[in-house]
C-alpha cells in the first residue's frame, strides 16, 4: 500500500508556529516521524508539502486517478478552500484529514472544516501523533 500525504500551507514552516499548538518539532522532524512509522508498517508513504492551493489540487486529482488512499492535513485551506473540499470528493480510495492542533480548542473561524463531509474520518489535537494514528486507521479502511 502506498498513502500520500498531503499538507498544505505554513506546515513547512513548524519551527516558526506557535509551540503551543504545534509542538516544538520542525517539519523534517515531522517528515521523519512519519516516514519511520510508516517503514515500521510496511507502507509506502510520498508526502508532499505545498502552500499552493492549486498544487494540492493537482496532487488530489492525481490521486483520484490512482485510486491512491490520501491523508490531508489542509492546513488554513480547512476552513474556505471549496476547491480542495471538490478535489478531495472525487477520490474513491479511503481518504482521512489530519491536524496537528485540535481546530476546536482554537479561534472560531476554525471550528468549521469545508473538506471533513467527503472524508472517511479526521484525527486532530494529537500533534504528530494526529498522522500516525491515521496511517493505523488507513491501513485498517484499505485492509
Amino acid at each position: 500500500m502506498k498513502i500520500l500525504i498531503l499538507n498544505g500551507p505554513n506546515l513547512s514552516r513548524l519551527d516558526l508556529r506557535e509551540q503551543s499548538y504545534y509542538g516544538d518539532l520542525d517539519y523534517p522532524q515531522l517528515k521523519s516521524a512519519i516516514e519511520n512509522r510508516a517503514a515500521e508498517l510496511k507502507i509506502e508513504v510520498d508526502i508532499k508539502q505545498s502552500d499552493s492551493e492549486s498544487e494540492l489540487i493537482s496532487w488530489l486529482h492525481e490521486a483520484a486517478d490512482k485510486k491512491q488512499p490520501v491523508i490531508i492535513n489542509p492546513a488554513a485551506f480547512t476552513h474556505y478552500s471549496y476547491a480542495i473540499r471538490d478535489a478531495v470528493a472525487m477520490l474513491t480510495a479511503p481518504v482521512i484529514e489530519v491536524h496537528l492542533s485540535n481546530p476546536l480548542s482554537r479561534e472560531e473561524f476554525r471550528h468549521t472544516s469545508v473538506v471533513s463531509g467527503v472524508v472517511n474520518g479526521t484525527i486532530a489535537g494529537f500533534g504528530a501523533e494526529s498522522y500516525l494514528l491515521a496511517i493505523l486507521a488507513m491501513q485498517k479502511l484499505v485492509g
